[in-house]
């Protein structure tokens, strides 16, 4: 079937849901997980004018939930009871998967992917040489790109609704220390190297301290950059506090790996994270 074809049937079902009883509808909503199943499809990519969202492939997404069945599902001796398939075929694929990872059917792996015990959302897409370390999770449609290592227990949001909101996006070559967070469509630059519990939503301050004056980036941490967690005094009815934000304390070199990058930058401002 046409992208094109597919496209029209989901913006239908979105107008009409009794569409989905139909069997050619129905049809319509699988091809389109079998395609971003396969990474023939994305919920974001991106373009010459920066990353695009095709909502219609996050509506499909939601649509192919109501078409599923609860049932139980039989792991060695763990037992699941739920609705959405699991993927399979990774010998084919070329991904190392260690038990206990689990990634949903709908999400896309690439070759040379290594899995941690982890888990990875419906929509997602993670590219080839990348690693999920242990107890990292990659949310529903968030985009991950070539060579980025998300550290053990980093959270990478998900996000379905509203159709319209941009995924988290980790591009190429991402460092994301351990026990980050990264939600709310947030967006790391290639190659940036974020310290462990750096917090990144869509709103939160991303300051960069490098120069005689802070700049201020909210929603965008920008390529090369090496952050850490920080804080900034804001004023409330009750007093003087802080809060939370993100620092960006210099640039990744090009002669260093993302880790040595990290520990140069730390060790010159004198930082202990």
């Amino acid at each position: 079937m046409l992208q094109t074809d597919l496209k029209k049937a989901v913006e239908s079902i979105w107008e009409n849901r009794e569409l989905l009883k139909l069997k050619e509808y129905e049809a319509a909503i699988r091809h389109v997980i079998n395609d971003l199943d396969l990474g023939k499809l994305r919920v974001a990519e991106p373009g010459s004018s920066g990353w695009q969202v095709n909502e219609w492939v996050k509506k499909a997404v939601i649509l192919y939930f109501p078409l599923q069945q609860m049932r139980i599902m039989e792991a060695g001796i763990f037992e699941y009871h739920d609705k959405m398939p699991l993927k399979k075929g990774y010998q084919e694929l070329g991904v190392r998967v260690v038990p206990p990872a689990t990634v949903r059917h709908g999400a896309f792996v690439s070759k040379g992917v290594i899995l941690m015990p982890s888990y990875t959302n419906i929509g997602a897409y993670i590219d080839s040489g990348t690693m999920v370390d242990t107890w990292a999770t990659v949310g529903s449609c968030a985009q991950i790109g070539k060579d980025v290592h998300l550290s053990g227990g980093v959270g990478i949001g998900g996000v379905l609704e509203p159709v319209q909101a941009a995924p988290v996006i980790i591009e190429d070559g991402a460092f994301i220390g351990s026990r980050c967070i990264v939600v709310e469509g947030a967006r790391v630059g290639k190659q940036a190297v974020l310290g462990a519990n750096v917090v990144i939503t869509s709103s939160s301050k991303i300051i960069d301290v490098t120069g005689a004056e802070p700049v201020e980036y909210k929603g965008y941490v920008p390529e090369r950059s090496v952050v850490i967690p920080g804080s900034y005094t804001k004023q409330f009815a009750a007093g003087s506090y802080q809060v939370s934000c993100a620092l960006i304390i210099g640039k990744r070199r090009e002669s260093t790996d993302l880790k040595t990058s990290l520990n140069e930058a730390l060790r010159e401002n004198n930082v202990a994270v």
